[in-house]
């Protein structure tokens, strides 16, 4: 047995176990990151048009505050989301851990620059949507799933547009649609290949 362990895995069967991790994940992302990408997805959309109907309707645009209900409802939804995942056994594997390190880093840094954002003027709806790209992009390339990494590309060219010269309510309505072709969509995809599978 131990010589089994201790056994190097020549170069056919190391790119065999990698192909399999990989189809592991993905199979695991059909079910679970779909709804992820859901509530992020649409919570982002929420909370924009919440934004923007508040400064329409007052002209105020102390409504910004209500950014940090995304952080807040998102994240209580994902807690749910996972306690729930949490019952159903599976094997976690080192691509799974590459996807969370992704996020989290991408997550922290997306927070933190929205806090900086307070102090000093920054392109903050441009960068958020960079970010949240790129770890899309990431996350369909880490798992060879395409269709993710055309919505994360996607969303990295459409966020060049926000930092374009115009009305900062046009900039919130331009930030939802983005967000809608980048993670609501491929959440909506991800659920539907699931489902299928599952049939």
């Amino acid at each position: 047995m131990e010589e089994m362990q201790d056994r190097q895995l020549n170069e056919k069967e190391s790119l065999e176990l990698i192909s399999r991790m990989i189809r592991n994940t993905q199979e695991r992302m059909e079910e679970g990151s779909g709804t992820m990408f859901l509530i992020w997805g649409y919570t982002t959309v929420i909370v924009t048009m919440a934004v923007w109907v508040m400064i329409m309707r007052t002209g105020d645009y102390v409504w910004q505050w209500l950014w940090f209900l995304l952080p807040v409802c998102a994240g209580i939804m994902t807690m749910i989301h996972y306690k729930k995942q949490g019952k159903k056994p599976h094997v976690s594997t080192y691509v799974d851990k590459v996807i969370n390190y992704i996020w989290v880093v991408l997550g922290i840094t997306g927070f933190l620059l929205s806090v900086v954002s307070i102090l000093y003027r920054l392109p903050l709806l441009f960068i958020i949507v960079l970010i949240m790209g790129i770890g899309t992009t990431l996350t369909g390339l880490v798992i060879n799933f395409r269709p993710l990494v055309i919505a994360g590309v996607l969303g990295m060219i459409l966020s060049t547009v926000l930092i374009l010269r115009m009305p900062y309510t046009m900039m919130l309505q331009i930030f939802s649609l983005i967000f809608l072709i980048m993670m609501v969509i491929p959440g909506h995809y991800l659920n539907y290949k699931s489902r299928k599978r599952n049939v």
